[in-house]
């Protein structure tokens, strides 16, 4: 088939580039522009090299697919089908590798066997076009905290998966350095809001999926509901929730009552996992102007307002 990587990918990329340019660390679910750069060019080789290897017969690549990897719908040799992905080295393909394995199925997306090359995985096929997000909202904020509560398990012993205190302290740095006179003080109150948890009983650690959204939870055949995707640290429970309850910003955003739902939401999502509902507050707000700055950084100025916006009500 004639190969042209989705233009999503590409835009990724070359904002990390930007942010790489920056001199700051790569953060979150950004990734090293240099090395992904390089990884990019070579990406038609590597998914050929992937198809033939593990015999695979071609569907179409997933359009617009995800920012950090490519994603083909595929036929496996007896003609089961399957999903290929192929990440760069700053995505963390391992280390997602590593935890689909350790939560083995339960809850998230199981890999499958078959030769592939590194940085290339073998996933059972979901309904990619049907993602909890098609649901009225009540109904896939549910659905999304039974896939989280499954996902909370303690981790494999030795792990090497990064923690919450490793990643926030990277990502306080480079908040720092990019902050700008306008998202001064909402930088302020992130970092001050962090210090305080990290220096507060934080509860039982647990794998985390690490951008748990909607998005990232699709339909399943032999469960209803399974997560995609993680970008996997150990760390409290409230982190994971931080991103979701965002989920949907742009309609919070444009509703008159919008801060009041996200602050009821915050409420309700912490009951509903018997959290602290102060803990997902905090996260919540560190997670949303980390996000604003970086996109800020990057040159998506509608995403940073939005998430900047959000998080002025929390």
């Amino acid at each position: 088939m004639v190969f042209e990587a989705p233009e999503r990918l590409v835009r990724a990329l070359a904002e990390a580039r930007v942010l790489a340019h920056g001199g700051s660390p790569p953060a979150g679910d950004a990734v090293d522009g240099a090395v992904d750069d390089e990884w990019l060019a070579a990406l038609p080789g590597l998914f050929a090299d992937a198809v033939a290897r593990a015999g695979l017969s071609v569907e179409r690549v997933r359009v617009p697919g995800g920012r950090s990897s490519l994603v083909a719908l595929v036929r496996d040799a007896d003609g089961t089908p399957a999903v290929l992905k192929l990440a760069p080295p700053g995505a963390g393909p391992e280390r997602e590798r590593a935890a689909l394995e350790h939560w083995a199925g339960v809850g998230a997306v199981r890999t499958l066997a078959g030769p592939v090359p590194p940085g290339a995985m073998l996933l059972e096929r979901l309904s990619p076009d049907v993602p909890v997000r098609s649901l009225p909202e009540a109904k896939s904020m549910l659905e999304a905290v039974g896939v989280l509560r499954r996902l909370w398990v303690a981790p494999p012993v030795g792990h090497g998966f990064e923690t919450v205190a490793g990643l926030t302290g990277r990502q306080a740095a480079q908040m720092r350095a990019g902050a700008d006179a306008q998202s001064a003080d909402l930088v302020d109150a992130a970092l001050a809001a962090r210090e305080e948890l990290l220096a507060g009983p934080p509860g039982d650690e647990v794998l985390l999926h690490g951008t748990f959204r909607q998005s990232k939870v699709l339909a399943g055949e032999r469960t209803p509901w399974l997560a995609v995707g993680p970008d996997p640290l150990v760390g409290e429970g409230a982190f994971d929730l931080a991103r979701l309850v965002r989920d949907r910003v742009e309609d919070l955003v444009a509703a008159p009552s919008g801060a009041g739902v996200a602050r009821r939401r915050v409420r309700r999502l912490a009951e509903a996992l018997e959290l602290d509902a102060e803990r997902v507050r905090g996260w919540a707000l560190f997670r949303a102007v980390e996000s604003g700055v970086r996109a800020h950084r990057a040159g998506r100025t509608a995403d940073a307002e939005l998430t900047l916006e959000f998080a002025t009500w929390l």
